[in-house]
């Protein structure tokens, strides 16, 4: 399979899952835009790094996802450097803890707005254009937390339910234009961001990395790994191959079975 001579857009993909997930489509012969924040010399040198290890163009927007009009020049970005959006991946998120009666309402809005709202306006821009090339393919990066609940994340819960159901949705409006619209829900996945909390929390509960590892962060998961950012790209990009066409409306879990418990 190649995806030569399409275009990706990869919210969130400076580091972690999305940049993963951009690598994977460049590796393919995507061109991408990437997405994020972070130091600009090393988002640089990450942008050159996938054109000369792939021969493919990378571009980079710095659009802020909780405005609409920065998102909106996100899309108009990819369509005038690459001359459409074929692929757009609804990657970029955040989280917070706290419970509800103590929750900041600004911690609330700034969830709700990138992790659901995001997806939905990126979308509004793009399909378009998908529309008029008969050819599309929408991700979004959902999470266990988009079919099952913990406490203390109302927040984070709420925005993944929802885009759950905004892919349904957009699934089925689309369906006779050529486009998939299809969600991935990762359990805990090993990234910079998830290693880094571990030595506060040994701190914090008195345990040893392993303890840490095993007793809080794999507890949930049955197979008591950690699903690899890779694994997460690899079930994207078949999402944009031929063999997925008939995939839409789907909420793929890549958790070590949490969600089957």
């Amino acid at each position: 399979m190649s995806l030569t001579g399409k275009s990706a857009v990869v919210t969130g993909s400076t580091s972690g899952i999305g940049l993963a997930i951009a690598r994977g489509f460049a590796r393919d012969g995507a061109n991408v835009v990437l997405n994020g924040f972070g130091k600009p010399e090393e988002i640089e040198a990450t942008r050159t790094t996938i054109e000369s290890e792939f021969g493919v163009r990378a571009a980079y927007s710095p659009a802020d996802l909780t405005k609409p009009d920065e998102i909106g020049g996100l899309i108009a970005l990819a369509t005038e450097t690459f001359g459409s959006v074929d692929i757009l991946v609804n990657n970029a998120g955040v989280q917070y803890v706290s419970p509800i009666e103590d929750f900041p309402l600004e911690k609330w809005d700034q969830i709700i707005a990138l992790n659901l709202s995001s997806a939905f306006h990126t979308m509004r821009a793009a399909i378009p254009h998908m529309k008029a090339k008969g050819w599309g393919r929408i991700i979004n990066t959902a999470s266990a937390h988009s079919l099952v609940a913990s406490p203390y994340k109302s927040a984070y819960v709420a925005a993944k339910h929802g885009i759950a159901g905004l892919t349904k949705s957009a699934a089925l409006e689309l369906a006779t234009f050529g486009i998939t619209v299809n969600c991935i829900s990762p359990g805990y996945v090993w990234t910079p961001l998830v290693e880094s909390q571990i030595p506060d929390t040994m701190k914090a509960r008195g345990l040893t990395k392993e303890q840490v590892i095993e007793d809080v962060l794999l507890k949930a998961q049955p197979t008591k790994e950690f699903v690899t950012v890779d694994q997460v790209a690899a079930l994207a990009v078949f999402l944009c191959g031929d063999g997925a066409s008939q995939i839409t409306g789907a909420n793929l879990a890549m958790d070590g079975g949490w969600t089957a418990q």
